[in-house]
């Protein structure tokens, strides 16, 4: 069973959301709360695997909930709610860990596909939002560090291809390679630059000017 935590500041959403959720034979909800003070509260008692979280809350919003959820438990997975594609406080939001966003009117099929990404270790992002999200990252853009260069020359190349967002199979395919083999590459890729997972390295790729970078 998927264990899901539901944070939002309107009960009526979150009892939607919740019967969405509870339809479903291999997920949970292990509980729900209307802001971020009271989500960091549950996510520590109930150990969720996935929290789906609200941006804008009283009392503690949903950036400084998702924040201090990971530090806590890394393990588990966050997916923002938002009512903008293009919402900064989205894009705020994965800086601090979660691994994606969805839009709030959302078809139900895609808040239950979401869920269960997250939860296989993938992310998510509102497809219409992907490319000027990390557009937006790349404004003001930084120098690599040194972490950067000590990537190999084959580790540079599978990086230059997730950063574009092609998928394992997508890579794999691209390089001749099995996709245990991205897998692998990928998790080296992610342990040296000090990144949680994909979306991280998509932003950590856009804020310094590292698109498509390939070996050199």
């Amino acid at each position: 069973m998927i264990r899901v935590l539901i944070v939002d500041d309107q009960a009526l959403f979150r009892g939607g959301i919740r019967m969405l959720v509870e339809s479903q034979p291999d997920l949970t909800c292990v509980g729900e709360a209307a802001d971020g003070a009271q989500a960091v509260r549950l996510a520590d008692e109930q150990q969720p695997d996935v929290v789906l979280m609200d941006v804008r809350m009283p009392v503690l919003d949903g950036i400084s909930a998702t924040d201090r959820i990971v530090r806590a438990n890394p393990a588990a997975r966050v997916v923002v709610l938002t009512t903008f594609d293009l919402d900064e406080a989205a894009a705020r939001a994965i800086r601090a860990g979660a691994s994606g966003f969805i839009l709030k009117d959302a078809e139900p099929e895609l808040v239950l596909a979401a869920i269960r990404t997250v939860h296989a270790g993938n992310e998510v992002v509102a497809a219409s939002a992907t490319r000027e999200l990390f557009k937006a990252f790349g404004r003001q853009r930084r120098a690599a560090p040194t972490a950067f260069g000590e990537l190999t020359d084959r580790e540079r190349e599978i990086f230059g291809l997730a950063a574009k967002g092609l998928s394992n199979t997508e890579i794999a395919r691209s390089e001749f390679v099995s996709e245990a083999t991205v897998k692998t590459h990928i998790s080296r890729i992610l342990a040296k630059l000090g990144l949680r997972d994909r979306v991280q390295l998509v932003v950590f790729a856009y804020e310094h000017g590292l698109v498509g970078e390939q070996p050199v």
